[in-house]
């Protein structure tokens, strides 16, 4: 079977073939399905190995078709490029590099998001766009009011326009922020659309309910959460579903020195601030479902203040949510229970 590594890039990808009988061939094609079936198209089936990027999934897909067996592989896998030197790096050794770990198996394949949750995760990066820009509006409405004395008072985004409306702006100073509140009306609309096509969405989900028994968690959160999670069984414990969100603190150690930092922040940022939102939001509405969860958090906070204890909160919610998934349950809030020492120390996190 012949082995090939593939550097896939935006406009042109990188060919590096091993062929069975010993024969090397390389080849820099465009990244278009024409060219990757005119130029694998005719080989015999192969193995092939691509990193985990942008294209990779089409990619994939693509090749899939022509026959050949395709690796999705983790970029973070150092092993897969121990063949390949540091001090120079080009497309060429980038592919071969690619091709030699599949030849050896020296690689670790990334997860494949399933067609569902591929299409909700888009629906969910196009909801936090808008939400973004909606919020970029507001600060910047707010700042140019603030400088001539006025305050928008607090409320929903929903009702920021009705807000701004109702005070006695002089018509020169109105003139300047109606550009951006009439933007903000299609926003509203398209933010209404998007919250309720991913609600139907989550619907037809029959996990999605079972997150949402959790307080606190709607129905954005948990499709976002199955949509960065999609396969519960592919994560060993619920450590490693929290390394994996980023919500685990940096760590820098060494012989009898242990260094503690603020969290590493990997994985999907979207989905862990929706779960820090989701903190927030039982340490402030005081679920009573919650109780128990709101008191441990408040200990936390008691000793090393709000910003650690939400976080801490945020990341137990993530621990609680796996095991919904993994073990098809629906949240009692009498089975939750307070972590021993070594869980409650990791737990206590920096941002």
């Amino acid at each position: 079977m012949d082995h090939i590594g593939i550097d896939v890039h935006k406009r042109e990808s990188q060919i590096y073939i091993l062929a069975e009988g010993g024969e090397v061939i390389e080849q820099r094609i465009r990244t278009e399905p024409e060219r990757f079936g005119s130029v694998l198209g005719p080989r015999p089936r192969a193995r092939i190995v691509i990193e985990a990027s942008t294209d990779s999934e089409w990619v994939a897909r693509c090749l899939e078709a022509l026959g050949h067996e395709v690796i999705v592989a983790d970029p973070n896998f150092a092993p897969m490029y121990a063949t390949r030197t540091r001090k120079v790096k080009t497309d060429r050794r980038d592919a071969r590099a690619l091709a030699e770990a599949c030849l050896l198996g020296a690689y670790r394949s990334a997860h494949r998001l399933s067609d569902p949750q591929r299409h909700v995760r888009g629906r969910l990066l196009v909801r936090d766009a808008v939400v973004r820009t909606r919020t970029r509006y507001i600060s910047l409405i707010r700042a140019l009011l603030r400088q001539h004395g006025y305050r928008v008072p607090s409320g929903s985004a929903e009702n920021f326009i009705q807000r701004v409306q109702g005070l006695p702006l002089p018509g020169r100073l109105l003139s300047v922020v109606a550009p951006l509140l009439a933007l903000m009306r299609p926003l509203n609309r398209q933010l209404t659309y998007s919250d309720a096509t991913i609600e139907h969405l989550a619907v037809q989900d029959p996990r999605v309910p079972r997150l949402r028994s959790v307080p606190s968690v709607g129905p954005v959160t948990a499709a976002a959460f199955i949509a960065a999670i999609d396969d519960a069984q592919r994560f060993r414990h619920a450590h490693q579903l929290e390394a994996y969100l980023g919500l685990v603190p940096r760590e820098y150690s060494s012989g009898e020195t242990q260094r503690r930092g603020a969290i590493t922040k990997a994985g999907h940022s979207r989905t862990r601030w929706l779960l820090i939102q989701a903190a927030v939001s039982i340490l402030r509405r005081r679920p009573p479902q919650a109780e128990e969860l709101r008191t441990w958090a408040l200990r936390i906070a008691a000793r090393r203040g709000k910003q650690v204890a939400v976080v801490a909160l945020a990341r137990r919610l993530a621990g609680i949510l796996y095991a919904l998934l993994r073990d098809g349950s629906m949240f009692e809030p009498q089975r939750v229970r307070h972590p021993g020492p070594t869980a409650a120390a990791a737990a206590l996190v920096g941002m």
